[in-house]
């Protein structure tokens, strides 16, 4: 097992600590990648207040090529083929991801799709997905998408103020216009088929229930509300000391709600289902509820390997793995400390997490949340009130609804 990644700090948690000799004795072996998020272009046209990529602590952005180059996605290609045949994987999902993919334009997207679909075997289906601001969303790029059937997902900030508060172009410009017009485009009959759903980060500020109101409009199939990118070190906005203060959980209750005592099934949102599947006993597709393991690598713009790319947030270089598809497998970076500690599940916990009640809900919380300076990673989530309150909540939600259910069937 490699002992540090690059630029990683070698006394915090797992770098140096991860036993991987007992691991392997307990039986425990490291799952294959199963998600490639490929950075085809590093650069954006908007500029989000909150962004991970170009306003936290790693800065690796600037030293990043703009586009990823044909050789760099042939080489990319090659060694997501090389992994699916290694271990039979039926079926892979690339997402294509940035700054802002479309930036890259559509002759490099067609050419990257039909790179790697002719690279795997017949027995490997890649799944395409492209993360946009939607600003871009031309005919073009639509026509793209349905040919090749690439599932398109829109990062929005809900109503008005919010997303030109949040959102604005580089320029300082209003985005919601584009945005709009892009997702006027997609959800359009020809071709809504593509449109995989929308991405939204919470922010306190905003009422919950018309955020959700104002994504609801565009009739999407799922919404994924996120948690802003924090930790110990750099809290996130609004997630104070006071550890009985819990702001996200109450903004979140106050959506569920609505999402939950609607008449009728509006829309999948992942958060609470992946909670809710949880709490009845399943598991979680998503890593960032449960102790579901990370099967997600990262290939930048130009070919560096690394995890996921939240990690950002936490300190520069704390994403890096030292290895590039030029020279290393996808294979060498499941012996990475950061990527088995993310493949562990339980093990990867505090003392503090592991005696919870509802660590296997919660997992700890979401990896990247759970830094602080000197001892790494193996803390809590910095959002550990909010995910009690709000995991709690929703537990009792669901077994007052689940109760007289129960009554019902002990009479039969």
């Amino acid at each position: 097992m490699q002992n540090l990644s690059v630029g990683a700090r070698g006394s915090e948690w797992p770098y140096g600590f991860v036993p991987d000799e007992e691991l392997y004795r307990s039986g425990w072996r490291p799952l294959p990648f199963r998600q490639i998020v490929l950075k085809v272009h590093s650069r954006c046209n908007l500029a989000c207040t909150y962004c991970y990529v170009y306003e936290q602590a790693d800065q690796g952005w600037r030293s990043q090529p703009i586009v990823m180059s044909g050789r760099t996605v042939a080489a990319t290609a090659e060694r997501v083929a090389r992994h699916a045949l290694g271990h039979g994987l039926d079926a892979m999902a690339i997402v294509l991801h940035g700054g802002e993919p479309l930036l890259a334009g559509a002759d490099l997207i067609g050419d990257l799709v039909t790179t790697f679909r002719a690279a795997v075997t017949p027995n490997t289906r890649i799944n395409f997905t492209l993360q946009t601001n939607g600003v871009l969303l031309d005919e073009r790029i639509l026509e793209l998408s349905l040919r090749h059937g690439i599932g398109l997902g829109v990062s929005i900030d809900g109503g008005a103020e919010q997303h030109n508060r949040r959102r604005p172009r580089r320029d300082g410009g209003s985005s919601l216009v584009g945005t709009h017009a892009g997702l006027e485009r997609l959800t359009s009959a020809r071709f809504r088929a593509v449109f995989a759903g929308l991405l939204c980060v919470i922010d306190l500020g905003s009422d919950p229930v018309e955020v959700y109101e104002s994504l609801l409009a565009w009739q999407p199939p799922g919404v994924d509300f996120l948690l802003p990118h924090g930790n110990w070190s750099v809290r996130p906005p609004g997630r104070v000391a006071d550890e009985s203060s819990t702001p996200y959980a109450d903004w979140l209750i106050t959506l569920f709600e609505r999402w939950y005592t609607a008449p009728e099934h509006e829309t999948d949102l992942r958060l609470f289902d992946e909670i809710i599947a949880v709490l009845l006993g399943g598991s979680s597709r998503v890593e960032t509820v449960g102790l579901t393991p990370s099967t997600v690598v990262v290939v930048e713009t130009d070919g560096s390997i690394e995890q996921v790319d939240a990690l950002k947030s936490a300190y520069h270089g704390a994403a890096s793995t030292g290895l590039h598809v030029d020279r290393d497998d996808l294979d060498a970076a499941l012996d990475h400390p950061g990527i088995v500690a993310r493949q562990i599940g339980a093990a990867a916990l505090g003392e503090e997490c592991a005696r919870c009640p509802i660590h296997k809900v919660c997992g700890g919380g979401y990896y990247p949340h759970r830094y602080r300076p000197g001892s790494g990673f193996r803390n809590r989530s910095v959002y550990c009130p909010d995910l009690v309150k709000l995991i709690m909540y929703i537990a009792d939600r669901i077994h007052g609804d689940l109760e007289p259910v129960r009554r019902d069937l002990g009479r039969v």
